[in-house]
C-alpha cells in the first residue's frame, strides 16, 4: 500500500502543470507534471495516432478527402499544427494557441483586431519591427499610439480611455536594454480603467519556460519562435496564446482567412524544438549569468536582471522564473564596441537570439540596432538606446570557452588591460583606452616613463616527425635551453637603432622621421595583424632604408626588416619611441634550432613593450606556491593573453623572415614546452596541441657545422614518395606511430623518469632510421651517432632539417659526468660544436622591472601597493627612476662617451658562456 502524502506538504507548483494521467485517489493525490516534462511529453488524448508513434507525424498534404471529417485545408488545419498548438497551450497556461509563420505575422493577425479611431499605448523600447508595424497601422488605418516608458505603470495613467484605448503593447524584459514591466499590474490598471482594452505582451525574450503573462491577468502573448521554442535558427515561426474564447474565435478567422498558419513540416520541427527547450533555457541562462557577473566584475555597465542591482529586479523574480539568456552592456565608445565585435570568434556576429550557438551583435559595421532599424537616431537617443551597447545572446556551448573568447576580443580591443597590483584584468578607463589600465602612457613622443625591456626565448628542436611532418604526419616540437636574448635601451635623440651581434656584428641607426611613413598603414591597439603583410611597407623599407647600407648580409638585412616593420606597424602618430634593439643569442644561427623564430619572438616582445602594447606583472610574494619551473626557477608569471599577443607579433615577425612559417616555431619560443604539430590535409586535422605536463628532459645538442640546404632535401623526400609509394606511404605511418607513441609517452603522469627515458630512447633510434632510408642524414650525423653510441651507449638522432644541422642525444640522469664531459671533448676535437641543455623549458622570459623591497607598516614611495594577503609586511614597488651616472649598483655601467646604457654594455661584453648565468643574475625573470 502507498504511503500517505499530505497534500499541504507537497511543493507548491506551477498552476500551468497538467496532472499525471492517474486517477485521484484519498490515499495518492494526482501530481502535476514539471515543465521540462510537459515539453518533452506530446500527448493529446483527442488526436491518438493509430498506429501509436512516438514522434507526431508530418501530415504533409494541402486537401484532405471526404466531407465530414475534422479537416479539409491545411490552411484552416492541420493535424500536425494541431499537436503543435495543443502542446504549446499546455505549456504556456493557455486555452488557445496558434502558430503562424513568423513573429511579426503573429503580431500582424493582433493588430488585425484593431479599428480606425482605436487607441494603443506601447512601450517605448519595442522591438524594431514592432514599431515599424505600429506606424504602418498608424498611418493607414487610424489607429492613434502612444509610446511610453512601461517600466513605470503609472506612466500609462494619462493615456488610458475608458473606450478608445482598444490595446496595451509590451515586453518585459525589453531587448536589448532589459527593461523590466510590471505587467501585472498594468494589467490590474489598465483592466479598471478600460475593461475592454486588450493586453498584449510579447514574450519571446523569455518563453513561456521563463514567463507566462497569461497568468498575470494579460490577454494575448505571442512569442517568435524563431527564438527559443524553436532553439536553432533552422525555421521561422511565431506563436499567440490566449484563454478568452471570443478573442480565440477572432485570431481563428483572420488566420484562416490570411493563409499564413504554420506549414506541416516547419509544425514538426519548432514540435521537436519545443521538447529540449527547458534544457537548453537552463544551460543558457545558467551561461548569461556567469558572463553577466564577468562583465560587471570588470566594471562596464551590464543589463542582465539576474544582477543585484538591475532595476526592476523584484519585479522580475515576481513574474518570471529565471533571468533569460540575453544581455548587454556599453563600453562607453562606439569604436570600442565595433572592435570588440569584430575581434571575438566564438560569438557569432548575427541578428536575432535563442539559438543553441552564441551571437554578439553591435556597430554600425555590423548593423547595429538591425532591431531598431525603423527608428531613427534621434528617437533613438531620446528612448535611452546607446550606440555603444553591445548584446550578447549566450547558446549552450562551455562556458569556459565563451568567456575565454570574450575576454580575448576585449584584450585585442584594448577594452580591458593587466592590472599588475592587482595581477587580472581591469576595464581600461574611458578616457584611456589607448593606455594600459595600471600606466599613464606619455603619447606625446615624451621619453618619461620610457625604461631598458630585457627578453629572451628559447630555440627549439623537432624530436619527432622531421621531413614527415610535411606530408600530414604529426611532430613533436619542444623548447631548448638555448636562447636568443635581446635588449631594448631608450634613446633621446630621436633615433631608433640596431645591433645584431650574431648576424656579421651588424649596426646601424636612422632617425625616426626619415624612415618611410608614407608607405605604413599602423595597426591600432587591440587589433589584429592582417593575414597578409604590408607588401608596400616590406618594398619601402627594402628600396628606401636599406638600399644605401653597404655589405649587409641577408640575415642581418632580413632582421632589420623584421624589426623596422614590428617597430613602425605599431608607431602611433603621437608616440615613436627612440631606442636600440640588440640581440644575441646563445644557440647556434642557422643550425636548424629555431634561431629565427626566438629572434622573432624577442623583437616582438621588444617592441611591444616599448610600444606599451603589453604589461609585465608584478613576479607573486616569495612565500608563493605558485608553480616553479625546473630549469629556471622561475615563476610563470607572465599571462596566457600576454604570450598570445607576442605570438601573434611574432608569427608577423616570422611571415617576414620565412614567408609562409607554419607557427610552430614561434609557439614553441614563446609558449616553451612541447607541442604536437600536424599540417593540415592528407586525412588528418591541422593544428597544434601542447603536450601537457612534458617533463623538462637533459639533452646534448651537437652542431655538425655542414650547411644544409632545407628546401633540396624536402624536395628529394617528395621525389622518393612518388617514385616508391609503397615505400615511403609505410614509412611516413611508421614515423606517425612513433610521434603518437611519444606524445603519449611524454603526457604520461603515471609513466616512471626512467620508463620515460628507456620509451624516448627506443623511440629516437627508430625515428632515425626511418629518416636515413627517407635520404636526409648526412655522413656527420652519423659520425656524431657513432661517437655518442659507443662506448657510451647514448641515443642520438638528427633534429630539423637534416643533411648537417644538428643531432640530439638523449642524457639519462645517472651519466656521470666526468664520462659527459669526455664525450663533449671528444666531439669537439671532430670540429662539432656541443651543447648541454635541457628540452622542454620555458617559453619567452622578461626580466621582471619591479624591485622588490621588504618593509615595516604601510607601503613607502610613490605607487607601492602590498601584495595581497601577505598582511602588509611585503609590497611591490613601481620600478626606479634611470639611475644618474655614478650610481654604485654594479648592473649600471655608462659607455665611453658617458651615456648611461645600464645593461647593454655588459650584455654585449659577456661570453657566450658568460650570458646565461649573467643574465639570470639581473633580478627575478618571469617566464610563461
Amino acid at each position: 500500500m502507498a504511503p500517505t502524502i499530505d497534500p499541504r506538504a507537497a511543493p507548491k507548483l506551477p498552476v500551468h502543470d497538467l496532472p499525471t494521467p492517474e486517477p485521484e485517489s484519498p490515499f495518492r493525490p494526482r501530481k502535476p507534471y514539471r515543465f521540462s516534462t510537459l515539453c518533452a511529453t506530446v500527448d493529446n488524448p483527442d488526436m491518438k495516432d493509430q498506429y501509436g508513434s512516438s514522434s507526431v507525424p508530418i501530415y504533409q498534404t494541402a486537401t484532405f478527402k471526404g466531407v465530414s471529417g475534422e479537416y479539409d485545408y491545411t490552411r484552416s488545419g492541420n493535424p500536425t499544427r494541431s499537436h503543435l498548438q495543443h502542446h504549446i497551450a499546455k505549456i504556456s497556461s493557455a486555452n488557445h494557441a496558434f502558430t503562424v509563420s513568423s513573429g511579426m505575422a503573429a503580431l500582424d493577425i493582433i493588430l488585425r483586431l484593431l479599428k480606425p479611431g482605436d487607441e494603443v499605448i506601447a512601450g517605448d523600447d519595442l522591438y524594431g519591427g514592432t514599431n515599424r508595424l505600429l506606424t504602418y497601422v498608424r498611418t493607414h488605418v487610424g489607429v492613434t499610439v502612444h509610446h511610453v516608458d512601461t517600466t513605470n505603470p503609472e506612466s500609462l495613467h494619462p493615456y488610458i480611455h475608458p473606450t478608445k484605448t482598444a490595446m496595451v503593447l509590451l515586453e518585459s524584459p525589453t531587448n536589448p536594454l532589459l527593461k523590466i514591466v510590471d505587467i501585472a499590474t498594468i494589467s490590474r490598471d489598465v483592466k479598471e480603467r478600460a475593461p475592454n482594452a486588450i493586453i498584449v505582451v510579447d514574450n519571446t525574450m523569455m518563453s513561456p519556460y521563463l514567463q507566462r503573462p497569461l497568468e498575470h491577468g494579460v490577454d494575448i502573448v505571442y512569442d517568435s519562435a524563431t527564438k527559443y521554442l524553436s532553439g536553432h535558427h533552422d525555421l521561422m515561426a511565431g506563436v499567440v496564446t490566449c484563454n478568452a474564447d471570443y478573442i480565440a474565435k477572432k485570431l481563428a478567422f483572420i488566420i484562416n482567412s490570411v493563409g499564413n498558419a504554420l506549414t506541416p513540416m516547419d509544425s514538426f520541427f519548432l514540435l521537436r524544438g519545443i521538447k529540449t527547450l527547458a534544457v537548453r533555457m537552463d544551460r543558457q541562462q545558467n551561461s548569461s549569468q556567469i558572463v553577466a557577473e564577468y562583465l560587471y566584475g570588470l566594471g562596464f555597465k551590464v543589463n542582465y536582471p539576474g544582477l543585484p542591482d538591475h532595476p526592476g529586479r523584484e519585479i522580475h523574480l515576481r513574474i518570471a522564473d529565471g533571468n533569460g539568456a540575453v544581455l548587454s552592456f556599453e563600453t562607453g565608445n562606439k569604436e570600442l564596441s565595433e572592435k570588440i565585435v569584430g575581434s571575438t570568434r566564438l560569438w557569432g556576429i548575427s541578428v536575432s537570439f535563442g539559438c543553441v550557438n552564441s551571437l554578439i551583435n553591435q556597430g554600425r559595421a555590423y548593423h547595429l540596432f538591425q532591431r531598431h532599424a525603423s527608428i531613427d537616431a534621434a528617437t533613438r537617443a531620446a528612448r535611452g538606446l546607446p550606440e555603444d551597447l553591445i548584446r550578447l545572446c549566450v547558446g549552450i556551448e562551455d562556458p569556459h570557452d565563451l568567456l575565454d573568447d570574450l575576454e580575448r576580443a576585449l584584450i585585442e580591443a584594448g577594452a580591458i588591460a593587466f592590472d599588475m597590483y592587482q595581477n587580472k584584468y581591469v576595464r581600461v578607463p574611458e578616457n584611456h583606452l589607448l593606455r594600459t589600465a595600471v600606466e599613464s602612457l606619455q603619447l606625446d613622443g615624451g621619453q618619461e616613463g620610457q625604461r631598458e625591456w630585457f627578453v629572451s626565448a628559447p630555440g627549439k628542436i623537432i624530436l619527432f616527425g622531421e621531413h614527415a611532418v610535411v606530408h600530414g604526419v604529426t611532430a613533436i616540437a619542444a623548447a631548448v635551453d638555448l636562447r636568443c636574448f635581446g635588449l631594448a635601451t631608450p634613446r633621446n635623440d630621436g633615433k631608433v637603432s640596431v645591433h645584431f651581434q650574431d648576424l656579421g656584428n651588424f649596426s646601424y641607426e636612422w632617425d625616426i622621421e626619415s624612415l618611410p611613413w608614407d608607405a605604413v598603414t599602423p595597426i591600432p591597439p587591440g587589433e589584429a595583424h592582417p593575414d597578409e603583410l604590408d607588401q608596400r611597407l616590406v618594398g619601402a623599407l627594402n628600396e628606401r632604408v636599406l638600399s644605401s647600407i653597404e655589405n649587409i648580409q641577408n640575415g642581418a638585412r632580413g632582421a632589420t626588416i623584421t624589426f623596422l616593420y614590428l617597430y613602425m606597424i605599431l608607431s602611433r602618430s603621437q608616440y615613436k619611441p627612440g631606442f636600440n634593439f640588440t640581440s644575441r643569442a646563445t644557440l647556434p644561427v642557422g643550425a636548424g634550432l629555431g634561431s629565427s623564430a626566438s629572434f622573432s619572438t624577442c623583437t616582438a616582445t621588444a617592441c611591444l613593450l616599448v610600444h606599451r602594447r603589453i604589461s609585465v606583472p608584478p613576479p607573486p610574494a616569495p612565500t608563493s606556491t605558485e608553480h616553479i619551473h625546473v630549469s629556471h626557477q622561475g615563476r610563470r608569471a607572465i599571462p596566457v593573453s600576454t604570450a598570445d599577443e607576442v605570438n601573434r607579433w611574432a608569427f608577423v615577425a616570422e611571415k617576414i623572415l620565412h614567408g609562409n612559417p607554419s607557427g610552430v616555431d614561434n609557439s614553441v619560443a614563446v609558449y616553451g614546452g612541447a607541442l604536437a604539430y600536424t599540417r593540415e590535409g592528407f586525412g588528418r586535422k591541422g593544428g597544434m596541441e601542447a603536450i601537457q605536463g612534458f617533463k623538462s628532459l637533459k639533452f646534448l645538442l651537437t652542431n655538425s657545422k655542414v650547411p644544409r640546404d632545407t628546401k633540396k632535401l624536402v624536395a628529394g623526400v617528395s621525389e622518393k614518395k612518388a617514385n616508391e609509394p609503397e615505400l615511403v606511404g609505410g614509412i611516413l605511418d611508421a614515423i606517425q606511430s612513433i610521434s603518437d607513441e611519444a606524445k603519449r609517452a611524454l603526457a604520461d603522469p603515471e609513466l616512471s623518469r626512467d620508463s620515460l627515458l628507456t620509451a624516448l630512447s627506443a623511440l629516437m633510434e627508430e625515428n632515425h632510421k626511418h629518416l636515413v632510408t627517407l635520404g636526409v642524414s648526412h655522413p656527420s650525423l652519423e659520425t656524431i651517432r657513432e661517437k655518442t653510441a659507443s662506448p657510451h651507449g647514448l641515443t642520438t638522432k638528427l633534429t630539423g632539417a637534416g643533411g648537417g644541422g644538428c643531432a640530439v642525444t638523449l642524457v639519462p640522469d645517472d651519466f656521470k659526468d666526468e664520462q659527459l664531459q669526455d664525450l663533449i671533448n671528444e666531439l669537439i676535437r671532430e670540429n662539432f660544436q656541443p651543447y648541454l641543455t635541457s628540452v622542454g623549458g620555458s617559453g619567452l622570459g622578461i626580466l621582471s622591472p619591479y624591485a622588490e623591497h621588504r618593509i615595516r607598516g604601510a607601503a613607502r614611495g610613490s605607487g607601492s601597493q602590498g601584495q595581497a594577503g601577505d598582511g602588509g609586511d611585503f609590497a611591490q614597488v613601481t620600478p626606479p627612476e634611470t639611475p644618474t651616472p655614478g650610481d654604485a649598483s654594479p648592473q649600471f655601467v655608462a659607455d665611453a662617451s658617458g651615456d648611461l646604457e645600464p645593461l647593454r654594455t655588459p650584455f654585449l661584453n659577456s661570453s657566450l658562456t658568460e650570458l646565461p648565468e649573467w643574465s639570470a643574475g639581473l633580478g627575478r625573470w618571469l617566464y610563461v
